[in-house]
């Protein structure tokens, strides 16, 4: 194995998209994405069994497409790696199947990773940014995760500071949006409305925000009772007989969701000393939170690192970074003793390694 510069080629099915990555050392070669968003547009969000079944079509003419773009074939290889979670237990399944069969047929090392630790991982395949110091302050925002992250080391030591406590931020777009009549995915379209509309123009809560809430959940995050209030006051609305101003609810629901994230992950790089944030996950692509956390950062002299947007949705380029990043400081494969772990805890980088 060459573990300068390892070609890994990346499996990532958590969710709704089919991602292939192969990357060579820190060299991105091939992105290629599948995504399955289409299909579950018609439920307002996704179906577990769709998105498995998607993976299942999808997985073999990506993997060649990722091949093609990236000019290598499986023989040239010196691992495969997979998320082994978090994510869909049904969705995940499938790529950890793939893997296995890829690693066992071409007698290829094999490394199952953390879902989450790669969306940081994503970071270091821009060649245009200086590289990552450590400690960092990582917030991971998107449709199935909102986490608050102290990274010390990539490959060895990544704390959960906080997380979600029940919808993600990226699920909450998705039903405020259906609340509005908007359709699915709900951020782009949140987004869009808020546009033309005034982000103060409806006082909506703050989730976990209070003194009471900080003492006990300073890093953790609620968006469900956020959701409640737009539906509530939306309801108020209609009920007066009066329309419902869709552009100023966007607004003022989607400044109080960025709120919250900006201002817990900064308390975090306070608290921990560490001027340093890095965003990732597919809700970074919303503007408003990137220019927002940029703003309040600069006030406290703190750098905000954001990932390329293409690598920040689900992916398996960052899944292969990630990966590399594990054969580059010496880890061992992993054995094929792991499976599909929709739980997977962000402290295990690496499942199953090989003692």
């Amino acid at each position: 194995m060459n573990r300068a510069e390892p070609l890994v080629l990346g499996i990532e099915t958590s969710c709704d998209e089919t991602g292939i990555g192969i990357v060579r050392g820190r060299t991105l070669l091939s992105n290629t994405i599948a995504s399955s968003m289409d299909e579950h547009a018609r439920y307002g969000g996704v179906v577990p069994e769709v998105a498995a079944r998607a993976h299942l079509e999808a997985l073999q003419p990506s993997i060649e497409a990722a091949l093609a773009e990236s000019g290598v074939s499986l023989a040239d290889l010196d691992a495969v790696a997979v998320t082994s979670g978090p994510g869909l237990a049904g969705a995940l399944m499938v790529g950890v199947g793939a893997a296995k069969a890829l690693s066992v047929s071409l007698e290829k090392p094999l490394y199952a990773v953390n879902h989450l630790v790669g969306h940081i991982a994503a970071d270091i395949l821009d060649a245009d940014a200086p590289p990552l110091e450590y400690p960092t302050v990582a917030l991971l925002v998107s449709g199935g995760h909102t986490s608050l992250l102290l990274v010390r080391d990539l490959t060895t030591d990544v704390e959960l500071l906080g997380e979600t406590m029940d919808d993600a931020a990226g699920e909450a777009f998705d039903k405020v949006a259906r609340l509005l009549g908007l359709p699915y995915p709900g951020g782009p379209e949140i987004d869009r409305a808020a546009a033309s509309g005034d982000p103060a123009a409806i006082p909506f809560p703050r989730g976990l925000s209070r003194a009471s809430d900080m003492a006990k959940h300073r890093y953790d995050f609620s968006f469900s009772g956020l959701k409640t209030a737009v539906a509530r006051w939306v309801e108020q609305r209609e009920a007066a007989g009066e329309p419902v101003p869709v552009a100023d609810v966007a607004a003022s629901f989607r400044e109080a969701v960025v709120d919250v994230l900006v201002t817990k992950a900064l308390a975090a790089c306070r608290d921990y000393g560490v001027p340093r944030l890095l965003l990732g996950g597919g809700v970074i692509a919303n503007r408003r939170l990137r220019d927002v956390a940029i703003e309040r950062a600069a006030a406290e002299g703190v750098t905000v690192r954001i990932p390329p947007l293409s690598l920040c949705t689900d992916n398996g380029a960052m899944i292969a970074a990630l990966t590399s990043e594990l054969i580059m400081s010496g880890r061992a494969p992993s054995t094929l003793e792991f499976g599909a772990d929709s739980t997977l805890p962000v402290t295990e980088i690496q499942v199953a390694e090989s003692a």
